[in-house]
């Protein structure tokens, strides 16, 4: 992959040169055999990173980028456990047991004041980016859809959707059945937006509940979160 990264531009503007009768039948032969190593493992990262966790941490001062993965952590007994979890296996580009997840610790100073993640999700006519936005208890204070493939993307990035997480944990995700929809309790209560787009509405609540997993692998299972300060003395 590395030699591939290097000699493919050179290769491409050869491409347009007299040689380009075996220069092009080369490199559309290095973009089909690269295909399969291309796509084996799908992140997910902010688009513009200072600006979106400025504007999803509004009282941040800082953020820290730590990159992570299943296999990293735990390998096959991580993921069956995680799968086990969400009640699916893992199945598609975006969830190889080597997909690289990147979260952002969230500062206020020197005090860590939460984290933002992403997923990739599979939806009814492409990926879907889901990004939650949590406290240091794991608590969503913000749900944010960076990417979507629809006719109804609009109403499933609108605010007034993005609201109905505000407040629930993966505890309330729990009850979500994600291969039948099914919901119980908090998560029932979330309205879809657009009942034309049902399946990336459901794509969207298994991303989240997926999301919430990781992150109580990766992060709150191994650092709890620490005790709140005590006030001080009057």
């Amino acid at each position: 992959m590395k030699l591939r990264s290097l000699f493919l531009p050179l290769l491409i503007r050869r491409a347009t040169s007299p040689l380009s009768a075996w220069c092009l039948p080369l490199v559309l032969f290095l973009l089909l055999s690269g295909a399969t190593a291309a796509h084996a493992a799908v992140g997910c990262d902010l688009n513009d990173q200072d600006r979106d966790v400025a504007r999803l941490f509004p009282e941040s001062t800082g953020y820290k980028t730590i990159y992570t993965s299943i296999v990293q952590k735990g390998r096959e007994d991580l993921l069956g456990r995680i799968e086990a979890h969400l009640g699916d296996k893992f199945h598609g580009i975006y969830e190889t047991i080597d997909v690289p997840y990147t979260i952002y610790e969230i500062f206020s100073g020197k005090e860590k004041i939460g984290y933002i993640h992403g997923v990739n999700q599979k939806g009814q006519y492409g990926g879907i980016q889901v990004f939650l936005v949590l406290d240091p208890a794991g608590r969503i204070r913000g749900f944010y859809i960076q990417k979507i493939t629809s006719q109804y993307a609009g109403a499933m990035r609108d605010a007034t959707f993005g609201r109905q997480f505000i407040g629930l944990t993966l505890k309330d995700f729990e009850s979500y059945d994600v291969i039948s929809g099914a919901a119980y309790g908090p998560v029932a209560a979330i309205k879809n937006p657009a009942p034309a787009a049902e399946a990336d509405f459901r794509a969207a609540l298994r991303a989240t509940k997926k999301n919430l997993i990781l992150m109580d692998e990766f992060v709150y299972v191994t650092h709890p979160p620490s005790p709140a300060p005590e006030p001080p003395a009057k």
